[in-house]
């Protein structure tokens, strides 16, 4: 499968139903990939056939995380996640959620971290009114890209 970052979603929910292949839609910042990050996307891709991550713009991050944020910039977060053996496509967006991209690629399956409840994630009930799935990945303890940024700072 060739793997990318999309800019104009709207076409995949189309191409993907009709090659009848379960998209699994997760999304966040990724600023810093870490193994609580990677297990995550390990976990969504093993519930579908494609794997799109909503990923927040720099400017969405800085509004989420303040100043100094993001550490790498889209391009580079980007690159790191299609790295990955899980993640098919990258959807950019720059907006304070994912939702837009989420009506537009219409997934089977929605992501979120265990720091999520069902209530909170945002998409979810749109996802279940087509009777999509959404999965909640436990939150695995000790990983954080705001941890990691403390322990550095900490240590100069």
């Amino acid at each position: 499968m060739i793997k990318g970052v999309i800019y104009e979603p709207d076409s995949l929910a189309g191409a993907f139903k009709k090659a009848n292949l379960t998209v699994v839609f997760t999304n966040g910042c990724f600023d810093i990939l870490h193994r609580g990050h990677l297990e995550l996307l390990k976990f969504a891709k093993s519930l579908g056939d494609v794997l799109i991550v909503g990923l927040n713009d720099d400017e969405s991050v800085r509004k989420l995380k303040g100043k100094g944020r993001p550490i790498n910039k889209l391009e580079d977060r980007a690159f790191a996640l299609l790295s990955t053996k899980w993640v098919d496509f990258v959807v950019p967006f720059s907006e304070d959620t994912p939702e837009r991209v989420i009506r537009s690629i219409k997934p089977d399956v929605l992501v979120k971290g265990g720091d999520y409840s069902l209530d909170e994630i945002v998409g979810a009930e749109f996802v279940m009114s087509y009777g999509g799935r959404v999965e909640i990945f436990p939150y695995v303890k000790g990983y954080s890209t705001t941890g990691i940024i403390e322990k550095i700072l900490s240590s100069l």
